[in-house]
């Protein structure tokens, strides 16, 4: 039983920076993968980022390869992703999202969701 809220969206220009943030409840949290999905209006939910619960595997969209770094402090339950360099096709509603296994969010599959935090970059 995993509950998830993030946290830290907001407005920002073109090559701007923004952490998000993603607080757990439960202590599952600590040994489940954890991840990132996005979705923009009118698109296709995107795979962003996962990371196991040892922090043993990472993975990574193509579309943020270079420019995202996930992270999380287990000890905290708390989940982050920084986020650098910032498009406009960055534009979207990040979700966080917790499973068993951190293939499974890649796969674009996770067993909990938050309720998500708005990205805006401006042109």
């Amino acid at each position: 039983q995993v509950q998830l809220v993030e946290s830290g969206g907001g407005l920002v220009h073109t090559g701007d920076s923004l952490n998000l943030s993603c607080a757990a409840t439960g202590p599952a949290f600590k040994s489940y993968a954890m991840g990132w999905f996005r979705q923009a209006l009118g698109r296709e939910r995107e795979f962003v980022a996962a990371m196991s619960w040892s922090g043993g595997v990472i993975l990574y969209g193509d579309s943020v390869k270079g420019r995202f770094t996930i992270s999380r402090d287990n000890a905290k339950s708390m989940g982050y992703l920084q986020m650098n360099r910032l498009k406009p096709d960055d534009s979207a509603v990040y979700y966080c999202v917790v499973d068993p296994a951190s293939s499974t969010i890649a796969a674009g599959r996770g067993d909990y969701w938050g309720q998500g935090t708005q990205v805006t970059v401006s042109s």
